[in-house]
């Protein structure tokens, strides 16, 4: 993301235990994981899928091999996305169960971030996780400001980035808030 080098994608990679006790391996998405890309978006909620996208985005729309094609085969120059991966140890069958993106705007100083947990796994420290460790990221590329925009009533977001020391502010239009983090006055 800084200048022309690439960034080494092999340092942000690593095993996270959640709160139940389930091990996942957090790391930057590959273009792989297309099909389990289509398989963790099978297992959202309306809810969930509303708070993230801030409409009823079909299925069949976040599915599209254009769309998940962009998210998996990554722009090292303008994004960053981590996934973090459960591997089942009776079946070997893996599964994401949580997303992460920072996009870095074209200022060069700022990054926008989301973040996409699984409703099966939420509330167990995940999306925390996966959102340290892209304010990590962002501090290490040298970013100014990181932000994210949210719906008014997700309150546990809102809570999280809060406890990250994010600022909220609600913007034009009343349903939305931007939740700013400014990376070198906050330490955590």
């Amino acid at each position: 993301m800084s200048g022309t080098a690439k960034i080494d994608l092999s340092r942000y990679a690593s095993q996270w235990r959640m709160r139940n006790g389930l091990d996942v391996i957090v790391r930057p998405i590959c273009p792989e994981d297309e099909p389990l890309m289509v398989k963790f978006h099978q297992t959202l909620s309306d809810r969930t899928v509303y708070f993230r996208y801030f409409s009823s985005l079909s299925l069949r729309s976040r599915v599209a091999h254009e769309r998940l094609a962009r998210i998996c085969f990554v722009d090292q120059e303008r994004e960053f996305v981590l996934v973090a991966e459960h591997q089942d140890a009776q079946s070997g069958d893996r599964k994401i169960l949580a997303v992460g993106r920072l996009n870095k705007l074209e200022n060069g100083q700022e990054a926008e971030i989301a973040i996409l947990v699984a409703d099966e796994v939420q509330k167990r420290g995940l999306g925390r996780e996966i959102l340290r460790r892209l304010i990590q990221i962002a501090r290490d590329e040298r970013l100014v400001r990181v932000y994210g925009e949210l719906i008014r009533d997700n309150f546990a977001i809102q809570k999280l980035l809060r406890e990250f020391g994010f600022r909220c502010r609600l913007l034009k239009d009343p349903g939305f808030i931007r939740a700013t983090l400014d990376l070198f006055q906050n330490r955590f």
